[in-house]
């Protein structure tokens, strides 16, 4: 049985505009010349020279725009390359995880979590199965019997586990089960959602999301919430009933 994890199972360049320096059309001289003062302003004696400095004026515009369109076009297609250049390197980061947890006697066909900042990517195999709650498991050995319901108590054995699948807590070392009723509130949702479809003598392997996890704190760059890993070994689903003896009450499984 693999190990299980969590810290409780209890809810506890701006694109460069290329403008030319100097403008030349191929026309007259006398052209050239209203062009030059349609340039600077200047007020035009007839209307000839009106209409020349309106078609300058146009083509200018026509020209400038051009310019400033193919620059925006080199820019963003430079970006779009260096872009393609700095892909986010998967295969690195997934070979990094898995050499940490091989490092930390993760027990086999262990998720891997490849972490980008607030992004995770949860890697599992085939054997897995996603709800769409987020919660994801895998039965590593189904039971028999009935399916735990509320107001009943479990009684399993459980090993933490961290993403990088170091074990950090496990009751087959602390020598005993864990025994708890549910529908009280007293596990964590992830893990209450886990163990609700198990038959005793089910081994089950449980990924609990941040959602479905603890409630901590927000979430920050170095301190984002963590997925968690429980390998989930179900031995007794008991009915309980509470009993009464004079002012003292309580509630006795069996």
């Amino acid at each position: 049985m693999g190990a299980i994890s969590s810290p409780s199972l209890l809810p506890s360049s701006s694109p460069r505009l290329f403008v030319p320096s100097k403008l030349v059309f191929g026309a007259p001289k006398t052209q050239k010349k209203q062009g030059f003062l349609c340039f600077l302003g200047g007020e035009e004696s007839n209307a000839s020279v009106r209409r020349n400095c309106e078609e300058v004026r146009g083509r200018r515009a026509i020209l400038v725009l051009s310019v400033i369109s193919s620059g925006l076009s080199v820019a963003s297609s430079s970006s779009g390359k260096e872009k393609s250049r700095s892909p986010y390197n998967e295969r690195r980061l997934l070979e990094q995880n898995r050499k940490i947890q091989e490092a930390n006697h993760a027990p086999g066909d262990f998720p891997n979590f490849i972490r980008e900042g607030f992004q995770v990517e949860v890697v599992t195999s085939d054997n897995y199965v996603k709800r769409d709650s987020g919660l994801i498991y895998w039965d590593i050995e189904v039971g028999q019997g009935d399916c735990p319901k509320d107001g009943q108590q479990v009684i399993f054995h459980y090993v933490g586990y961290n993403e990088s699948g170091r074990r950090i807590d496990s009751t087959y070392l602390q020598g005993s089960p864990a025994k708890i009723r549910l529908g009280n509130k007293a596990l964590v949702p992830g893990f209450e959602e886990g163990i609700r479809d198990m038959r005793p003598g089910g081994k089950r392997r449980i990924i609990i999301p941040p959602e479905l996890g603890p409630p901590v704190g927000p979430s920050t760059f170095f301190s984002a919430k963590q997925f968690e890993v429980f390998d989930v070994e179900l031995l007794k689903v008991q009915d309980c009933q509470r009993r009464t003896i004079a002012f003292y009450s309580d509630v006795v499984c069996n």
